[in-house]
C-alpha cells in the first residue's frame, strides 16, 4: 500500500482541476487520481453537445495531454472505483482491493445519471449521457439506423441532446413531466423561447406528462407508453434527468449530508482529512442567501477546486464564487449568472422575437441572476452588477438601448 499526501477520487473537471491548482500554487506532496471512469481526465458537457454530433473527437476533450500529468507528478489509476473508506487509518479502498492511503482525500466523483425505474427501463437502447462511453453507445445505435428518437427530461442534457439529434435529422420527441422545460433553472420566458424553438425546428414536445413503461420485445427498446396512455415508437431512448450523487463510501465514514454531501466553506466535510467539490457537494450558497444547494456546473468544480488547493497549500480562503453556466442549442447561446431561486421581480431586456435578449431577476432592487439568449455584453456586465449587489433603477434596467452597467440607481 503506497501512501500520498494527496489523494483525489474523480477525474471530471473537479479532480482534475484539483490536481492542476495543487501543482500550481506550489504544492510538492504526492498526488495521486483515482477514477472508476478508464479515460483520462476529459471534459463532460461537450458530450451532449459537439462529441454527440461528431463535431469534436475526444482527443480534443482532453483536460491536459497525457504527457502533462507525467510532467506534473500527478499519478493517475484509471478503471479504479472506490468503494469504502478507512477515515481513521486514512485509506481509500476499492472495488477490487486495491488500498490507497492518503494525508487528505478530495472527493470529486460526481455522480451517475438518474435513469427511469418504470417497466422496461433497463430494455437495451435506453441511454445516459455521462459519460463518453455512453455517448460511444448512442453514436453506434444512430449508426446501426435508429431514426426516431424519445429524449426523456427537458433539462439542459436533454434539450442539448435534442438539438443534435435535430441537426443531424432524425425525429425527436422529447417528454418532460413539468408543465415546461427549465422549470427548476429558469423563468417562464426563458422556457417559452426554448420551447418555441425546438418546435420551429421540429421537435416534438410533451410537456406536463410523465412516462409510464417503456416497451419492446423483451431485449430491445421499441416505444414509450406515456401516463396520458399515448404510446411513442422509438428506436432509441435518451434519459436526462440528473443525476444521483456518488457518495456512498464517503457517507459511510459518518459524513454529513441529505442531497450529496455537506461542506464547509473550505470544501471540508463533518470528518477530519475529507473534502468534497464539484456536483456530489452541497453547501450553503451565498448568491441563493445562505440555501444549501448542489451546482451542477463545470464553474462550481472547478472554483471549488481551486478553494481546496489553496487550503491544501496553507491559505485562509473560503469558496464564495458567483455561479455561472452556458448551453449551446442549434445557433442559440444560452449564458445565465447567478441563482434565479429567490428573486421578486423578472425584466427583460431586448427582442424575444429576435432571439437576443435577456431575463434579468431582481430582489429588492439588486440583480441577482440572469439569462442571456444571444446576448454576451449583458452576461458579462451583470456578473459585475451581481458580485457588487448594486442597487439598480428598473426603469433603465428595462432599456435594452442603455448598457445594463448603465441601469444602476442615480
Amino acid at each position: 500500500m503506497k501512501m500520498y499526501d494527496v489523494v483525489i477520487v474523480g477525474t471530471g473537471h473537479g479532480g482534475a482541476q484539483a490536481a492542476i491548482s495543487l501543482r500550481q500554487f506550489g504544492f510538492e506532496g504526492s498526488i495521486l487520481m483515482v477514477s472508476r471512469d478508464t479515460e483520462p481526465p476529459y471534459e463532460r458537457p461537450p458530450l451532449s453537445k459537439e462529441y454527440l454530433a461528431g463535431d469534436k473527437p475526444f482527443e480534443r476533450l482532453l483536460i491536459r495531454p497525457a504527457e502533462f500529468w507525467d510532467s506534473k507528478k500527478i499519478e493517475i489509476e484509471l478503471g479504479c472505483n472506490i468503494v469504502s473508506i478507512d477515515a481513521e487509518s486514512h485509506v481509500a479502498i476499492s472495488e477490487d482491493d486495491r488500498r490507497f492511503a492518503y494525508g487528505s482525500l478530495v472527493w470529486a466523483a460526481g455522480g451517475e445519471p438518474r435513469m427511469l425505474s418504470c417497466p422496461g427501463a433497463h430494455l437495451q437502447g435506453v441511454h445516459g449521457v455521462r459519460s463518453r462511453a455512453d455517448v460511444d453507445r448512442i453514436v453506434a445505435s444512430l449508426r446501426s439506423g435508429a431514426h426516431r428518437i424519445v429524449v426523456i427530461g427537458g433539462g439542459y442534457v436533454g434539450l442539448e441532446a435534442a438539438a443534435v439529434l435535430r441537426k443531424i435529422g432524425r425525429e425527436v420527441v422529447l417528454v418532460e413531466a413539468l408543465p415546461r422545460v427549465l422549470s427548476r433553472v429558469a423563468g417562464e420566458t426563458i422556457s417559452d423561447f426554448v420551447q418555441s424553438m425546438h418546435t420551429k425546428q421540429g421537435v416534438d414536445l410533451r410537456l406536463g406528462v410523465g412516462v409510464k413503461r417503456l416497451v419492446g420485445d423483451g431485449f430491445k427498446v421499441s416505444g414509450v407508453e406515456l401516463t396520458d396512455g399515448i404510446h411513442i415508437p422509438a428506436d432509441m431512448v435518451i434519459v436526462g434527468i440528473g443525476i444521483i450523487p456518488s457518495v456512498e463510501p464517503v457517507k459511510r465514514t459518518g459524513a454529513t449530508g441529505e442531497n450529496g454531501i455537506d461542506v464547509d466553506k473550505q470544501c471540508r466535510t463533518s470528518v477530519a482529512g475529507i473534502f468534497s467539490i464539484g456536483d456530489c457537494a452541497c453547501y450553503a450558497n451565498a448568491w441563493a442567501g445562505g440555501r444549501h444547494f448542489r451546482v451542477e456546473s463545470v464553474q462550481n468544480a472547478s472554483d471549488m477546486a481551486n478553494t481546496v488547493a489553496k487550503v491544501l497549500c496553507g491559505q485562509d480562503v473560503t469558496y464564495d464564487a458567483l455561479p455561472w453556466f452556458w448551453s449551446n442549442q442549434y445557433d442559440c447561446r444560452l449564458q445565465t449568472a447567478g441563482l434565479s431561486v429567490e428573486y421578486d421581480q423578472a425584466v427583460v431586456r431586448g427582442s424575444v422575437a429576435e432571439a437576443k435578449f435577456s431575463l434579468v431577476y431582481c430582489k429588492d432592487g439588486r440583480v441577482v441572476a440572469i439569462d442571456c439568449v444571444n446576448n454576451t455584453k449583458d452576461y458579462v456586465q451583470a456578473r459585475k452588477l451581481i458580485e457588487s449587489r448594486t442597487k439598480i433603477d428598473p426603469v433603465r434596467l428595462a432599456d435594452a438601448s442603455i448598457p445594463l452597467k448603465e441601469s444602476v440607481s442615480q
